[in-house]
């Protein structure tokens, strides 16, 4: 493995003592300090994050930690990517001064009691938050928002920020995370910022690197979904069941498409329209004044993709 050249001004902290260090000057400064989680595998979603919480903060500082807690056995723990170069060098692009720390820590200090795959087996302390936790992400991927709080607890706890930053495209996160700093006091005020998305209107994910061409050109299918869903709500449609045929009618479309046209397989993993307050699935009736929340994730090939809309309301902080 090369060594990593550390861009000017940007310190890189492997150890949680060195970065604490490094923390309690900032706050004998009476400087503020913003903070971006991420797994790595930077793009222009967290870029916004880090400009953002410039914005509000005289230094921002970002954790680069793939989380084990949060992968289930079968997912790609493995093989997700690892660019801490790359990401370094893309955080230098967005000028001296923008990024002040990178915190790099390894799996053995984060989490001191070991960790496995394996929830039964797993040992030591982790956070959840009921209620939210179970539907949509949680159906599909159970235990997984069980990683994201027990985490992100510890990383507010190491970093102490008075600001975190995170992106919509990850809206369940962001309603977990926000619950989870509201009932334990977490004295960190959090921001909500929109996806940032491609020029033809792809989510950007770090996932999208495992996309061949021709799932890249399907993948179109999520944002799509919901542009036509949201056109219908704009149109005055609010029956949920109406606008949820409109979803499944255009993925089932696309879907018959990929079947006759590719060998691999474009799979709907969920559709659902929830509440704006705790993402409660609104299976009939009407959307309710204060607006929805539309999610989906569709399995491309191997490839598992998300994207929300907001619909008479927003979510930003």
């Amino acid at each position: 493995m090369n060594p990593i050249k550390c861009p000017p001004g940007i310190k890189v902290f492997h150890k949680i003592a060195d970065f604490r260090a490094w923390r309690r000057g900032i706050l004998l400064e009476n400087k503020t300090l913003g903070y971006v989680p991420t797994m790595g595998a930077l793009h222009q979603g967290h870029l916004k994050l880090v400009s953002t919480a410039k914005k509000h903060c005289d230094h921002v500082a970002l954790t680069v930690f793939v989380n084990p807690a949060q992968f289930a056995p079968t997912e790609d723990l493995g093989t997700y990517p690892r660019t801490l170069q790359s990401d370094l060098d893309k955080l230098a692009g967005l000028g001296l001064g923008m990024t002040s720390a990178v915190l790099v820590p390894q799996v053995e200090e984060v989490y001191p009691s070991g960790i496995t795959l394996d929830v039964n087996k797993q040992k030591g302390t982790f956070v959840e938050v009921l209620g939210i936790s179970n539907q949509l992400e949680g159906a599909s991927r159970p235990n997984f928002f069980r990683g994201v709080a027990t985490v992100v607890t510890k990383f507010l706890n190491i970093v102490q920020p008075e600001h975190v930053f995170f992106g919509q495209k990850d809206i369940q996160q962001c309603f977990v995370i926000r619950d989870m700093i509201k009932d334990l006091h977490i004295p960190t005020q959090m921001h909500i910022c929109s996806t940032v998305r491609e020029a033809d209107g792809l989510a950007m994910s770090s996932r999208n690197v495992y996309l061949t061409p021709s799932q890249r050109k399907y993948s179109l299918v999520l944002y799509q979904t919901l542009q036509t869903m949201k056109k219908s709500f704009d149109e005055g449609v609010r029956d949920v069941d109406v606008l949820m045929e409109t979803g499944k009618d255009l993925i089932l479309n696309v879907t018959e498409q990929v079947a006759t046209k590719e060998d691999w397989a474009l799979e709907l993993d969920y559709l659902a329209i929830n509440s704006t307050e705790d993402l409660f699935p609104l299976r009939e009736g009407r959307v309710p004044d204060e607006g929805c929340v539309i999610s989906l994730a569709v399995r491309v090939g191997k490839t598992r993709l998300i994207d929300n809309m907001c619909l008479g309301m927003t979510v930003e902080e």
